[in-house]
């Protein structure tokens, strides 16, 4: 039986992981249909300032940190298999009396 819970432990983690990167595709969509748009509307009403740029950096720094909360934190190696060994690891120090 405690078997099935790790089972449905994992499967629960994967689905969560699985929506995380789904939200990480529909951003990029959106980012990606949206500027062309910024861009139009920028370069029609008021081709001799272009402010466009600004919402572009601001966009793709959200598509950068979504990205990052997703997988970069677990390429520097601070991800949630970090905190499970920090965890471990003063768990086994508190055993031993340390």
């Amino acid at each position: 039986m405690r078997k099935d819970y790790r089972i449905e432990y994992k499967y629960a983690k994967a689905k969560k992981r699985v929506e995380k990167i789904k939200g990480l595709y529909i951003h990029l969509v959106v980012t990606v249909l949206i500027i062309p748009v910024l861009i139009f509307i920028n370069l029609k009403f008021v081709p001799s300032y272009h402010w466009f740029y600004f919402p572009t950096i601001g966009m793709f720094l959200g598509l950068f940190f979504h990205w990052f909360g997703i997988f970069g934190i677990e390429k520097i190696g601070l991800g949630k298999d970090w905190e499970e060994r920090k965890i471990k690891e003063f768990l086994e120090n508190n055993s031993n009396g340390k």
